[in-house]
């Protein structure tokens, strides 16, 4: 059961490496830097080192509570990111597959309305410019 933000690219399938061990199940959901518009040349997210950790740590545990799971991790980058990198992992490990399911879901919607994070979008003119919260990832969150 960890959290960890970091620089450094992650491998999805060696994150997974003795992940979940005596789980019934393992859900695992890895985000993209993805670009809707088709002018955006990189992503630019920034955190304060501790306060992130100790927040991905808190939700991590109480969705380990909340649907029982027997593991679980949590991989944000921060940095310079171009679109197409993998930007942030949640893995899900529970003896039933409704509440792997279920926790990673949680931790999503979490994760894109609450986590300590800010974004900003880097256009290919160079131009920055700071990503507002979305109305439908606090829509989501309120089912919880």
């Amino acid at each position: 059961m960890s959290a960890r933000v970091q620089t450094a690219p992650f491998d999805p399938a060696a994150e997974l490496a003795g992940f979940g061990a005596g789980a019934g199940a393992i859900v695992t959901f890895t985000g993209l830097v993805r670009d809707d518009t088709g002018a955006m040349a990189a992503l630019e997210i920034e955190h304060y080192p501790g306060m992130t950790e100790r927040a991905l740590s808190d939700y991590g545990a109480e969705a380990a509570g909340r649907f029982d799971l027997t593991d679980w991790r949590i991989v944000h980058r921060h940095g310079r990111l171009a679109v197409g990198e993998p930007i942030m992992m949640v893995a899900t490990a529970a003896r039933h597959r409704q509440a792997a399911f279920q926790a990673a879901d949680y931790l999503m919607d979490w994760l894109k309305s609450r986590a300590p994070f800010w974004k900003r979008e880097i256009g290919q003119d160079g131009i920055a410019r700071w990503v507002d919260a979305k109305a439908g990832d606090e829509a989501a969150l309120s089912r919880w």
